[in-house]
């Protein structure tokens, strides 16, 4: 899956996968997901793709989303995030949100960074 391209300005423009995962099983989901939710939401300029991913991180760990949670800590790599800023976020998910979905989201974290 290309998590994103380069548009005719040089910046990364967002693209999804569902359709490449889902969308024999679910192809309205997938189209959503890959139309609405990347190709449209996710390009907005009112928030760079790397400050989309950030807030992204925080909230996925803050729910305890770790299946989404790991696939976004690779988009917010490849969009730019340090592997220490999103362990700060996540430190500071810890305190806010509940210090088990924080530890959970910082083993999410060690394992995707490990494996990459």
């Amino acid at each position: 899956m290309n998590m994103t391209d380069t548009n005719t300005n040089e910046t990364p423009k967002q693209v999804g996968g569902a359709r490449n995962m889902l969308g024999d099983f679910a192809p309205k989901l997938a189209e959503l997901t890959d139309d609405v939710l990347f190709d449209d939401f996710w390009n907005r300029p009112e928030l760079s793709a790397r400050d989309r991913s950030l807030v992204t991180i925080a909230v996925l760990a803050a729910n305890g989303d770790l299946d989404q949670l790991t696939f976004h800590l690779s988009r917010g790599l490849n969009n730019g995030l340090t592997q220490d800023e999103i362990k700060e976020a996540i430190t500071q998910v810890a305190f806010y949100a509940g210090w088990p979905k924080g530890m959970g989201a910082m083993n999410t974290a060690k394992r995707v960074f490990t494996e990459n």
